[in-house]
């Protein structure tokens, strides 16, 4: 069966263009023009991955409430923000709703495709483990869930996309030693660049410091990548 992707995007001809792309690649596409025709669409069965536009015709923001709305149905759906707009404020507002990659559409269609299976091979993974029996790991104040992908502090849940779990995990299965940008995005099972991978570390530090403001078990190695700290272990 084809794998199916939602393409929200509000100029006709990059809309066409995209969907051919991806049509070519086997995937079948749905294309909404902007974020109430998306919302009403997709109250049905979710798709197995979403592109979405930042800005979608007079809602500048549009693409932003959209994967709000999306990320509250399903913290598993892979989403893509798909924009023109490229300034850091905007990839980290992406990504701070719950986007696990943020794009500009530059970027060649190769690397965009690459992206795309990655999410999905990573979709795939998580749906098969979850039929084994739970996995959890305990780091002093911190437990995760590998199977639920679930997160708590001091037996508080902290709200992780997939992306920043798999980061989170990776950080502290091995307390005290560097993991790289590189090591963390294999981890993640996903093609990120490395300004990408710093924004979901910030973001992971600043989820954990609304339920603790002394949070700082996820440090920065200079050069080099993030270690969990050994001291919380």
């Amino acid at each position: 069966m084809k794998r199916h992707i939602v393409l929200v995007e509000d100029e006709p001809a990059i809309r066409e263009n995209y969907r051919d792309a991806l049509q070519r690649r086997g995937y079948e596409v749905t294309v909404y023009a902007g974020r109430p025709e998306a919302l009403e669409g997709l109250k049905g069965p979710l798709p197995d991955l979403a592109i979405i536009d930042v800005g979608l015709g007079e809602e500048i923001e549009g693409g932003f409430d959209l994967c709000q709305a999306l990320r509250q149905r399903s913290a598993l759906l892979p989403i893509i923000f798909l924009t023109a707009r490229d300034s850091d404020a905007d990839s980290v507002a992406g990504l701070r709703l719950g986007a696990d990659d943020y794009v500009t559409k530059d970027m060649s269609l190769d690397h965009l495709f690459a992206r795309i299976a990655a999410l999905l091979r990573r979709a795939d993974a998580w749906s098969q483990s979850s039929q084994q029996a739970d996995e959890k790991l305990q780091r002093g104040r911190l437990s995760l869930n590998v199977d639920r992908m679930t997160a708590e502090w001091d037996g508080q849940a902290v709200e992780l996309t997939v992306t920043e779990f798999w980061m989170l995990h990776s950080l502290v299965q091995h307390p005290g030693h560097v993991r790289s940008r590189t090591q963390l995005m294999e981890a993640a099972n996903t093609v990120l660049d490395d300004n990408t991978v710093t924004s979901h570390i910030k973001r992971i530090r600043r989820k954990f410091q609304q339920t603790d403001p002394a949070f700082d078990a996820v440090q920065t190695a200079y050069g080099f990548g993030y270690r969990w700290n050994a001291h919380e272990s």
